[in-house]
């Protein structure tokens, strides 16, 4: 068995940097690191996640189905303020739906696409 201390980045297949830079830094407001010809790097509070550019097309779930997908924490009050700004946006948003019971993740959800389709989760957390 491997003992990790913890998770590092992870990484967004996109077909056009530019494109995902500014939908993510930019619509989003995920912060900029640093960037190199083939990857961006972003940052959430201590997390990093890396757009790294990708020869082929992206496109991970069928129709808008959600299950292949990468989550982020958000508050209360700023998933529902979110949730009019993406819209505002123009981004589309494909499910918003609340878990409870036996879910591992309880809650309410918002799910979008990113620019080649990727599912992005605003996850708005019912515990502490």
């Amino acid at each position: 068995m491997i003992k990790m201390k913890g998770l590092t980045h992870f990484t967004i297949p996109v077909t056009d940097l530019k494109r995902s830079k500014e939908f993510y830094i930019d619509t989003i407001g995920f912060d900029f690191v640093r960037e190199n010809k083939h990857m961006v790097f972003c940052k959430n509070q201590d997390d990093y996640f890396v757009l790294t550019h990708s020869k082929n097309k992206v496109d991970p779930n069928p129709g808008d189905e959600n299950d292949i997908h990468t989550a982020f924490y958000v508050d209360p009050d700023e998933y529902d303020r979110a949730k009019d700004y993406l819209a505002g946006k123009g981004v589309k948003i494909i499910l918003d739906e609340e878990r409870h019971g036996d879910a591992t993740f309880t809650g309410r959800s918002l799910y979008f696409l990113d620019p080649d389709r990727n599912v992005i989760e605003l996850h708005d957390s019912d515990k502490d």
